[in-house]
């Protein structure tokens, strides 16, 4: 298969999508631009601050992208090209596209509160308090497992203690260094646009100057050497201030620039991509479909195992649907959107672009397929795997071996600038859900007393969080990411349930939300179900049995909010149905 055509096609599957299937939900949901959103009716200079168009885009689509567009299919590739191709499309265009732009638009509808409050106004507030203590213990993962991957991406050691050397270890200090340039960057930018006055425009374009003069810098002088563990307690530090300072000083403006990252890396891999086609290097050598089981001998932990359901919809998350983007929705993008014409670019096809990286991934993987698929493979993981594809592209047609270095460093770097922009995402996302968690129907932070008060103040919400997060994150990726996979696809389920019945509530069409919310929850509580299994399994053979144990009890506790919640929905469903026919 030529990856090239694979790109194209996709494209077009995609824009397509976007303009009939997103328009039809724009106008069946009644997306009115004249109505005042909670930017403009509850601002407050922090978090709530109304964000022009391109800005918020550029938060949102740094938010939620990270790692998992990337990781997801480069992992699942195993099962074949096509089943991944099939899920990405699918999945992007009628279930992550739905969900993500269904959560945006029901969180501008309150008040910009997270899904927690959409459940609260529909199924009541135990209801409420189930899915904000499901929807935290995801982010203590998401925060957990990104505040991992960065330090493993900064660090001098890996998250074992061992040393690194050579190109990896100067990777590694020119990626943090760059990122930390970075973050003085955006608060420059924040002070021009929104305390200068300074146009969006002009404003940019000396964004865009800047990246590449601290990449440049980064790249060639990078004096910060730190291990795996000291760099956890300085983003555990940086995350801690991060959450809880004005949007418009660092989120808005660092995201917003580094989007122009993930812009880069999106061109740069068409180029690569079709360039290879066009001198007849673009071959994807993944077989199109490899079986419906799979336990690789590998070795090299680039791959998933197991079988192809549920396998291969949760380990493809981010491309084709993820339960974190519907906290970012309802979260920090909600606080933020400037009116509700913004919600499809923004909710809709920021997702879409998402699956286009998903296909970008499969073509990058699928150009070194013969490499990463050796026992020993010299390629350790599906961030270099993508980086290693997409260079080696660009370098079969312009000969360089210097231009396919650069290029390799630069897709790193935007890699792991978007888990760090993730990362303080996901804690500031997690602070609000913890303080909702206190509120009872109608009330505010303001409104509360004794313990309460406390227990909702940002800073001692936003400590308890980087506390938990940071702690675990210590343990490493690898024991973090199993969990998470289906927790966040069992998340998504969940978020689909919610708007689904906001929707029904309010006589809005909600009928598309019908088989993405079930085909999610079959999914992920098989998943859940088959980790609950081996982890026992594994403990009883004696192998790392306390986190064995833990895992299973995490796992056990999210299956049985998810069923929980579930029934709940479906009563509340059947109830409104019931009153829509005696009507």
């Amino acid at each position: 298969m030529n990856s090239a055509i694979l790109l194209i096609l996709a494209a077009v599957v995609l824009v397509i999508g976007y303009i009939f299937y997103g328009g039809w939900l724009e106008k069946s949901w009644g997306i009115d631009p004249n109505r005042e959103t909670p930017a403009h009716t509850m601002e407050d200079g922090v978090d709530y601050v109304p964000a022009k168009a391109p800005v918020l885009m550029g938060h949102h689509f740094s938010s939620i992208a990270g790692a998992g567009p990337i990781n997801g299919p480069i992992q699942a590739a195993v099962f074949g090209w096509v089943p991944v191709m099939l899920w990405v499309l699918i999945g992007g265009v009628f279930f992550g596209g739905v969900h993500d732009f269904g959560a945006l638009f029901a969180s501008v509808r309150h008040k910009g509160q997270s899904i927690g409050e959409v459940i609260d106004d529909t199924m009541g507030i135990k209801a409420k308090r189930l899915f904000i203590v499901f929807g935290y213990l995801v982010l203590v993962l998401v925060v957990a497992a990104f505040a991992s991957i960065v330090a493993s991406t900064f660090g001098n050691t890996n998250a074992m203690g061992v040393k690194l050397e050579g190109a990896t270890l100067a990777a590694n200090e020119s990626t943090a260094m760059i990122s930390l340039l970075f973050i003085v960057l955006a608060i420059i930018f924040g002070l021009l646009v929104y305390r200068r006055g300074m146009a969006v425009l002009p404003a940019s374009i000396l964004g865009i100057i800047g990246i590449c003069i601290i990449v440049a810098i980064g790249l060639n002088w990078h004096p910060l050497s730190l291990s795996y563990n000291v760099w956890m307690w300085v983003l555990g530090l940086y995350i801690l201030v991060a959450s809880v300072t004005p949007v418009w000083i660092l989120l808005q403006p660092r995201d917003y620039l580094s989007s122009f990252l993930l812009y880069f890396m999106i061109i740069v891999s068409f180029v690569g991509i079709v360039g290879a086609a066009v001198t007849g290097h673009g071959h994807l050598d993944i077989p199109a479909f490899s079986g419906f089981s799979n336990i690789p001998n590998q070795g090299n932990g680039i791959f998933t195992t197991g079988t192809l359901f549920p396998a291969l919809f949760v380990t493809i998350a981010c491309g084709a649907v993820s339960g974190f983007h519907s906290l970012v929705s309802s979260g920090t993008t909600a606080k933020q959107i400037n009116s509700e014409k913004d919600a499809k670019p923004i909710g809709y096809g920021a997702m879409l672009i998402e699956s286009l990286v998903a296909i970008i991934s499969l073509c990058a993987v699928g150009y070194v397929w013969k490499d990463v698929n050796l026992a020993q493979s010299k390629i350790p993981s599906p961030t270099a795997v993508f980086a290693s594809g997409i260079s080696k592209m660009i370098g079969s047609f312009v000969g360089s071996a210097h231009v396919e270095s650069v290029a390799y460093s630069m897709l790193i770097l935007a890699v792991s600038v978007f888990c760090l922009t993730s990362l303080d995402t996901a804690t500031r996302l997690a602070r609000y859900m913890f303080q909702e968690f206190w509120l009872e129907k109608g009330q505010t932070i303001q409104d509360t007393t004794g313990y309460k008060k406390v227990l909702t103040n940002p800073y001692v919400a936003t400590v308890i969080t980087v506390i938990l997060g940071v702690g675990l994150g210590m343990t490493g990726y690898s024991k973090i990411w199993p969990l998470f996979g289906a927790a966040n696809q069992l998340l998504a389920a969940v978020g689909l349930l919610a708007v689904c019945v906001w929707l029904g509530r309010i006589g809005r069409k909600n009928g598309m939300f019908y088989i993405p919310m079930t085909f999610m929850l079959i999914v992920t509580i098989t998943s859940l179900f088959q980790t609950i299994k081996a982890k026992f399994a594994a403990a009883a053979a004696g192998m790392d049995p306390t986190w064995s144990y833990i895992q299973a009890i995490i796992a056990i506790v999210l299956v049985v909010l998810a069923v929980v919640l579930a029934v709940m929905s479906y009563k509340t469903l059947l109830s409104e149905g019931k009153k829509e026919k005696a009507a």
